[in-house]
Formats: structure tokens, sequence, C-alpha cells
């Protein structure tokens, strides 16, 4: 079930504000090109880059589990002009088809068992036109995370300021947990995440069954390919392969 954060009217609302437009986000924009195309955000969240997709004329739709974190994107400037769909990556239907798809803001992560991220993975492999691509990224689990984690910020919301801090808690397997707590004037909330951490070798693997290959990885925003060692980010793109199911073979990029 999603987080306390994503579920949340009083934290919906400030989701834009502790993650606002940023280099990720340029980089997921620029896969778009000119002419117009059906792209599809899994996981969209409040919209940002919904409505920056649709604000250069291309057919978007915006799925996503949270019916607040959809409320404050169909407010966008341009959110009439976006589909708008409350469904889980894993369980979502359509007869659609489409050019890109993404799943943004390390929401890959949120999926913690592999029947989730082979039924997210199968959602995108039945969702993409021939020739299209999809594209996500994950951490690269080789970096210490946990050591620069924490973190304090104050937000202004409405004439007042909110305290919000994110705290480790733990690191087990390919498991991390950790909370974060929001300070208002009137009352603390308090949101216990996890994350998973897998690595490159069985996220590829989980593509090549699902009948997806990987096209090249890209190890951080300003488009360098992963260096295994350094690269904080893994960042996927992907196509359907051409012949469907493929053998169980670990993808060599």
């Amino acid at each position: 079930m999603p987080d306390n954060h994503y579920e949340n009217p009083k934290l919906a609302e400030l989701y834009d504000l502790d993650s606002p437009w940023s280099t990720d986000r340029d980089l997921y924009l620029s896969l778009a090109g000119s002419p117009r195309q059906t792209i599809l955000d899994l996981g969209c969240g409040t919209g940002l880059l919904c409505n920056a997709y649709a604000a250069k004329n291309h057919d978007v739709t915006g799925v996503d589990p949270s019916p607040v974190m959809l409320d404050v994107g169909r407010r966008k400037p341009h959110g009439a002009k976006i589909e708008w769909v409350q469904s889980f990556a894993q369980t979502y239907q359509s007869d659609k088809r489409f050019d890109l798809i993404i799943m943004t803001g390390h929401a890959f992560q949120v999926l913690l068992d592999d029947e989730d991220v082979l039924a997210t993975f199968s959602t995108m492999r039945k969702h993409i036109k021939p020739g299209g691509i999809v594209v996500f990224e994950s951490r690269n689990p080789l970096i210490d995370w946990k050591k620069d984690w924490n973190y304090d910020m104050h937000l202004a919301l409405a004439g007042k300021t909110v305290h919000e801090s994110r705290r480790f808690i733990a690191m087990q397997d390919d498991r991390m947990s950790f909370k974060l707590t929001y300070q208002f004037s009137d009352e603390t909330l308090v949101s216990a995440s996890e994350l998973r951490f897998m690595s490159r070798s069985d996220i590829e693997e989980r593509l090549a069954e699902s009948g997806l290959y990987v096209d090249k990885i890209l190890g951080d925003w300003d488009g360098e390919p992963f260096d295994e060692g350094i690269s904080p980010e893994m960042i996927f793109i992907v196509r359907a392969a051409l012949r469907f199911p493929l053998a169980m073979t670990r993808c060599v990029v």
C-alpha cells in the first residue's frame, strides 16, 4: 500500500515543494521529441512530468494508486489535457499503446517483491508500441546510500513553515527502511517507507523474463554511461523483444 506521504491530502500538497523540478525530470522530458507522442507515466504522483509533456502537446496518461496525488495533478495548468488513472502499475490495463513509458522518482524501488516487479514489467511490455522505449531508474546498490540518507528541510506552505525530516532506520539484505516526519504548526505526521535496492543483474534478468531487453543504461542524469563502481543511478532504457518469451539469460549491454 502507498505510504502516508502519498495518501494524506495534507502531505500531497507538500510533494511538489520537497520534490520540485530537477535534472532527472529534464532527462525524462528530453526523451519525447517534437512529434506528438503517446506517453504513459506509471507512478506519476502529482504529475509534474505529465504536465510538462502535455505542455508540449503530447498525448499523456498519468497512472498512480493515490487519489490525492492525482487530485493535485488535475489542478496543474495542463491537467485537463491529461488522462488520469487511479491504479497500481502492476494492474494497469488499457487498450492504448504508447511510444514512451516512464517510471520516475525511484518509484521502481517501492516494488518490494519479484511478483510486483514482474507484474510491472508485464504492464510495460503489454502497453509499449513496437519501436517504443521504456525508461525507469533504480539507485545503484553498491553506493553507500545510508551515509547521506538523513536530511532536514523547512517548507513554506500557505504562509506557514513545515519542518520535514528523513531518517534512516535499517538496511536488511536489499531493503532499506526509513521514516519521514512532517511537523506542522498543529500536528506531526509520520510516514514509514521501505525501498528495494535490486542489483543490475537481477533487474536485467526480470526484464528478460518479461520480454524486454536493455538498450542501454545511464549512470546519472547527465547522460553518462553506467559505471558500476561510481554511478549513483541505474537508468534503464528498455525495448520490447521481437520474440517473446525470451530465454532466461542475463542481458549484456
